[in-house]
């Protein structure tokens, strides 16, 4: 690889080397996409399918509301992950998780 003085080189040479430089990555990347996506619909038409075959897109599904906070209606949970506030509040105050059932 040849060495640069870019301490001899003037702002127009320095940005033109830097847009040759980025378009010289973004060529390099767009070639070893295409290498792989080859080697991998060659890896899958030999075992009888396509890319399209193989690919599984994952489709996350919102679960409906289960619970509602009496005091502000607008809150609800859907009874999975991590506790909200205002759910773990009115447990302490003495409600049951049915309480909150919508």
């Amino acid at each position: 690889m040849q060495s640069i003085d870019l301490e001899k080189m003037s702002l127009d040479e320095l940005k033109q080397l830097e847009k040759d430089v980025s378009k010289a990555i973004k060529s390099f990347e767009k070639r070893q996409l295409d290498e792989a996506r080859a080697a991998a619909e060659a890896a899958a038409k030999e075992m009888g399918f396509s890319l399209a075959d193989l690919a599984v897109v994952a489709k996350a599904s919102k679960a409906p509301p289960k619970y509602r906070d009496p005091k502000n209606p607008e809150l609800t949970w859907s009874g999975r992950g991590r506790k909200p506030f205002w759910f773990a509040k009115a447990i302490d105050a003495g409600h049951s998780p049915e309480d909150l059932e919508i």
